[in-house]
């Protein structure tokens, strides 16, 4: 299936343009038998306008960009068909294409191809799912930093540090019953191993700042019943997303939407009034406003009079060491005085009925999340399955530390060094290091006689 020439639309349906993406070894032979020129002559990174035919029947106006193998996308003799976007052009082109030769892609099989032949790490291939689900500029710039190989880039740097450290313990297993040999004593080895995990560990703790970004940084707004806090929702999100009623206890489950702030995602989520009740559905939509408080990263407690000692001091057990806001709503109505130790926190004081103060607020928001400038050179984890090597990692660099210290034999030291080599590879499917790799690296930056 590798050798296929393959070919799909790859633009969605709809548009007034589609575009039909080909690839493979015969992707201009196949082109050229429905095409009014021949494009196996044709210069790559070139456009060619003609029209797509079936004998003497002129299906499309059309134009196709080529691309020579092993300068694509997939690194295949590669074209892209760039037609109107109509259904039943889009699909006659396809089925002139497979009539000649070709197979209908598989979901994700050039980015596949792309891995396969060298055009693109794993961590890049994944990187490509997140820029076309990218909704925002910092997503965006984190999955551009993917795409462009900022992450491998890292990881090709501690693989480095990793091949020097695998080398001084291979030149201590191999030469050290020759006294007239130098290399490095163990203070060196531990020296290294440290800086690697420190590095390691600094990856991994992206990641939640990372997944925040990716999924939208949690907001919950909290309070007592019919303090506003769906009206709040509402006015934030630009439309009537939660009911709005005088009646107390009318939200009884969470309700979340998200928007953007200065071009972060955040996710906010509405909760049940907090309050006493009898009402067995409203006592359950209540916990579910704690659970959400514990999931948040930043708390808007909503208020409309001077909160109360007791329910300050519920509102701290809740938020532990979470950014909380105190926003003192029906400004148009009243001003609110607050306690010595309510006042420590930021607060604002705004109408969600009226939307006053509420850009304010968001700018308040954006500050409580702590958001550093997110530029496509930064490094900050985003996946799942790359936090996990990490940790893995990490947790495999602690036994080689452990082992320098408690001065286990160089040969057990060795072998959980590789497991940290297997657990970055599964990052970006880079193999591990060779024999023929750590031999040229002790003679080339190592003194092995005298």
């Amino acid at each position: 299936m590798q050798n296929d020439t393959i070919c799909a639309l790859a633009t969605k349906t709809g548009g007034a343009l589609g575009i039909i993406r080909i690839s493979g070894a015969q992707t201009h032979e196949i082109l050229s038998h429905i095409f009014t020129h021949d494009l196996t002559k044709a210069q790559a990174n070139s456009i060619v306008y003609g029209h797509i035919v079936n004998h003497d029947e002129v299906i499309d106006e059309v134009l196709v960009s080529v691309f020579r193998a092993p300068h694509s996308y997939t690194g295949e003799e590669s074209a892209e068909i760039s037609c109107h976007g109509s259904q039943y052009i889009i699909n006659k082109v396809i089925e002139l294409l497979v009539a000649q030769g070709c197979r209908i892609a598989q979901p994700g099989e050039y980015t596949q191809r792309a891995y396969l032949n060298g055009k693109l790490d794993l961590s890049q291939a994944e990187a490509v799912a997140d820029l076309i689900a990218a909704n925002n500029k910092a997503t965006h710039h984190l999955a551009m930093s993917q795409l462009r190989g900022g992450i491998s880039n890292e990881l090709s740097k501690l693989r480095e540090q990793l091949l020097r450290l695998t080398s001084l313990l291979e030149l201590e297993l191999d030469f050290s019953d020759h006294e007239d040999l130098e290399f490095a004593d163990r203070t060196e080895l531990l020296q290294l191993a440290q800086h690697i995990e420190s590095h390691i560990q600094k990856l991994a703790t992206s990641f939640q700042m990372g997944q925040a970004i990716k999924q939208g940084i949690p907001v919950a707004i909290v309070g007592k019943t019919n303090v506003g806090k769906s009206t709040l929702l509402n006015k934030l999100l630009k439309e009537e997303r939660a009911i709005v009623s005088d009646i107390h206890g009318t939200t009884r489950d969470t309700i979340e939407d998200v928007m953007t702030i200065n071009g972060v995602q955040f996710r906010f989520i509405d909760t049940a009034g907090i309050r006493q009740t009898n009402d067995a559905v409203e006592q359950i939509g209540i916990e579910r406003t704690y659970q959400t408080i514990d999931k948040a990263r930043i708390v808007l407690w909503l208020i409309d009079a001077t909160p109360s000692q007791e329910e300050f001091e519920d509102m701290m057990n809740h938020i532990n060491n979470k950014a909380l806001i105190l926003v003192c709503n029906k400004s148009d109505q009243q001003a609110i005085t607050l306690s010595e130790d309510a006042s420590r926190f930021p607060q604002i004081a705004v109408s969600a009925k009226f939307g006053i103060n509420i850009e304010a607020l968001e700018s308040l928001i954006y500050e409580a999340a702590q958001i550093p400038e997110i530029k496509e050179s930064d490094i900050i984890i985003t996946n799942a399955r790359h936090y996990e090597a990490l940790l893995h990692a990490q947790n495999n660099l602690s036994r080689v530390i452990a082992g320098l210290n408690n001065q286990l034999s160089g040969d057990l030291i060795a072998e959980d060094l590789r497991l940290v080599l297997s657990d970055l590879a599964e990052i970006t499917g880079q193999g591990q290091i060779t024999p023929n790799e750590v031999l040229g690296n002790i003679f080339q930056h190592f003194c092995i006689g005298k």
